[in-house]
């Protein structure tokens, strides 16, 4: 895709969507790309070379967090365009919609503390050979914050050998020094994993928020590299 295009994001809305406007402010104020929002019954959209499924509460997360959203008429579209390569980002509600739409393995589950959370994580970068981490240093530790209440990602044990082999995990949660074990695991997460993408690397979904720290007014602005490194790749 590199040199080929003009970066034009879609973000999807869906009812309780509620982190859309964080986006579309990072890419249109702060870097200057084209983006427009795209609402759930829309059937398709041939314009867009990316799309981002944004955090909030889809549809109230009646019976699970994603678990309505993957039955939306724009799923279908998302799902094509991911099988031709196209870029999807899933963030927080966004990556629960993508493991209940079967385009990322695994399943989440309630934190494993019963309680909502919503504080700044620290996160190590696994992998930068991909296009929403390639801005990042391998091992570079990065501050975002988390909010969610089910966020205990899961994965039977044949996945994870999957995950491991194809080096699809691109994020974990750590300490300030990168150690990573159950202390720095807010969720309880299968091996602090905090974001994964799929084995051709262009369907990515994490937990943390990289819209609500794009800028250190915010308290930090380690997500706008990830939004930079998506728009680098379609640039």
């Amino acid at each position: 895709m590199s040199g080929r295009q003009k970066p034009y994001f879609g973000i999807l809305v869906f009812p309780g969507t509620n982190c859309e406007t964080d986006c579309y402010h990072v890419l249109k104020n702060l870097l200057k790309v084209d983006c427009k929002y795209i609402w759930h019954k829309e059937k398709r959209d041939d314009d867009i070379n990316a799309i981002i499924i944004p955090g909030g509460f889809s549809y109230g997360d009646y019976l699970r967090s994603g678990a309505v959203a993957k039955f939306s008429p724009i799923m279908s579209f998302v799902r094509d365009f991911a099988q031709n390569g196209g870029l999807v980002i899933g963030i927080c509600n966004g990556f629960q919609i993508l493991l209940e739409g079967n385009l990322l393995p695994g399943a989440m589950l309630r934190n494993d503390t019963l309680k909502f959370i919503c504080k700044y994580v620290n996160l190590k970068v696994e992998d930068i050979n991909n296009p929403f981490a390639s801005g990042y240093r391998k091992d570079e530790i990065i501050n975002m914050p988390i909010r969610h209440n089910e966020g205990n990602y899961y994965i039977n044990n044949d996945g994870l050998k999957s995950l491991k082999k194809n080096n699809q995990i691109l994020l974990r949660y750590c300490d300030e020094n990168g150690i990573i074990n159950e202390n720095t695991n807010p969720n309880g997460s299968v091996e602090n994993i905090a974001g994964i993408c799929n084995k051709e690397r262009n369907v990515f979904g994490l937990m943390p928020h990289p819209e609500a720290c794009c800028e250190e007014l915010l308290g930090s602005d380690n997500g706008l590299k990830m939004f930079k490194s998506m728009v680098s790749f379609i640039s």
